[in-house]
């Protein structure tokens, strides 16, 4: 009976004979030779061996204080640990896939007692017992693919997940570093402020002591109170921004806003060199292009299954074991008994409905397809983005130190002849403003320049590349 059962379960399991389908090509996209937007000044194009750190491409930024927040965001940060589940949640459906491609083993031990009264069988001996231990293997042969474009399909899906994990961890990562470059130049502004309040209630003074020696006008010490009050109201509600961004460093980095801090550290002057490469690395290095990828590729297997359903299934069963009504008979040859079958099961009419399933699925390989190449353009359009924004805020950087030093050496103009009684107290105002919004406008090109540096990093895929997908 063994080898009468091993032969069935053989025969079972070579019952794959071919796949119905459509063999899986990404589809196509057209990828530019070159960025179009020159790099910034200084900067050259990467060479084969140059890329950003893997993993830990903020670590370019040097900043101790940016590395320690990032580390917490694959730790803490609950929308990446919900992206995590999600992809051990798709790797269990590809073992659940899996298993569908061997056969179901079961059994069902059992024992029971009988006895038949003497007024119904008068030559009953009295109870008797029946002893069972029986073995069941069902399987459904895989003719058509099926089963096998199923595992393919959720092996497809669960890399996806793999992907979409890393394109979240990527997102709030970035936007952390983005949150914390903005944060550094707010307190770099209020700094500003807090100094010129300063120099400001100076001039205060300055013009109340013209004002008691007859020099000056009660007109000019109330224009300097209200620059003063002006500027201090300004620096009273950077707070709220301040402390808005020192709030969103805390969520993304997975703790609670409430004795939150950070500790201080200096706008960097400038962004670090960002490697890039061809256009062509970058379809490998977007995890969101490998994760819709990956959908475009279970799709495909999607319309297989659809198509197989157009074919007949074939089942098999197979069954053995032993019965006796004596215990110690059950492992005897005698008590063995075993059965095999098949079945084949064919839809003869529904109506359409499995050619309506079939160009649905591909209606849904269309639609992922073309939100594959849009996500592709989309990626370029935020290289060049950045790229552009990197190269002209390079240039106004420099234009505007200059326009910092000219105001401010107007402001001394200004102030040396409002005390040698040349000019009014407006020019000195007139000066004053000049002189804070030029260094406030310094300090926010200096702060979208490291901006920028992030969003390029996010744009070229933060040093990942789709090697590092898993083999599922």
């Amino acid at each position: 009976m063994k080898c009468r059962l091993l032969l069935v379960l053989a025969l079972m399991l070579s019952f794959s004979a071919c796949m119905v389908g459509p063999r899986y090509q990404r589809p196509s996209v057209t990828v530019p030779t070159a960025y179009g937007e020159a790099l910034p000044a200084g900067w050259k194009p990467s060479r084969p061996d140059d890329a950003i750190p893997r993993g830990k491409w903020w670590e370019v930024y040097h900043d101790p204080s940016l590395n320690a927040l990032e580390e917490q965001v694959s730790i803490s940060n609950q929308n990446v640990l919900a992206a995590e589940a999600q992809y051990r949640e798709a790797l269990e459906a590809v073992r659940v896939a899996r298993a569908a491609l061997f056969p179901t083993v079961g059994t069902s031990p059992s024992v029971s007692g009988s006895q038949t009264p003497a007024a119904v069988n008068p030559f009953s001996t009295g109870a008797s017992a029946l002893y069972s231990i029986p073995v069941s293997i069902s399987y459904q042969a895989d003719v058509w693919g099926s089963i096998r474009r199923t595992v393919a399909a959720n092996r497809a899906t669960a890399q996806a997940t793999a992907a979409q994990l890393e394109n979240a961890r990527l997102l709030y990562q970035s936007d952390l570093a983005a949150d914390y470059f903005q944060y550094r130049g707010a307190l770099a502004v209020r700094q500003l402020l807090a100094d010129t309040v300063k120099s400001y209630d100076q001039y205060l003074q300055l013009t109340r002591d013209r004002y008691a020696s007859g020099v000056a006008s009660m007109g000019d010490v109330a224009q300097a109170q209200t620059q003063l009050e002006t500027t201090r109201s300004a620096l009273t509600d950077l707070g709220v921004q301040i402390a808005q961004l020192r709030h969103a460093i805390a969520v993304l980095a997975g703790k609670p806003p409430a004795g939150f801090s950070i500790p201080p550290h200096p706008l960097p002057n400038n962004p670090p060199e960002i490697p890039v490469a061809l256009p062509s690395t970058l379809l490998e290095r977007r995890p969101d292009i490998a994760a819709l990828e990956r959908q475009v590729a279970a799709a495909n297997e999607e319309i297989g299954i659809a198509q197989a359903s157009l074919y007949p299934t074939i089942s098999l069963n197979a069954g053995g074991g032993s019965e006796s009504a004596a215990f110690l008979k059950l492992l005897t040859a005698s008590s063995y008994f075993w059965s095999a079958g098949g079945q084949l099961a064919q839809i003869l009419f529904d109506r359409g409905r499995r050619r309506a399933q079939i160009s649905l699925t591909k209606a849904a390989y269309d639609a992922i397809a073309s939100n594959y190449r849009q996500t592709v353009l989309t990626a370029f359009q935020q290289v060049e983005d950045e790229l552009a924004a990197l190269r002209v805020l390079s240039s106004e950087a420099a234009v505007q130190r200059r326009a910092v030093a000219a105001s401010q050496q107007s402001l001394r103009i200004s102030t040396a002849q409002y005390q040698g009684g040349v000019q009014s107290y407006l020019q000195v105002i007139t000066s004053q403003t000049f002189a804070l919004q030029n260094q406030v406008s310094a300090v926010d090109i200096q702060t979208r320049r490291m901006v920028a540096s992030v969003l390029l990093i996010q744009a070229l895929g933060g040093g990942w590349n789709v090697s590092q997908l898993p083999v599922t």
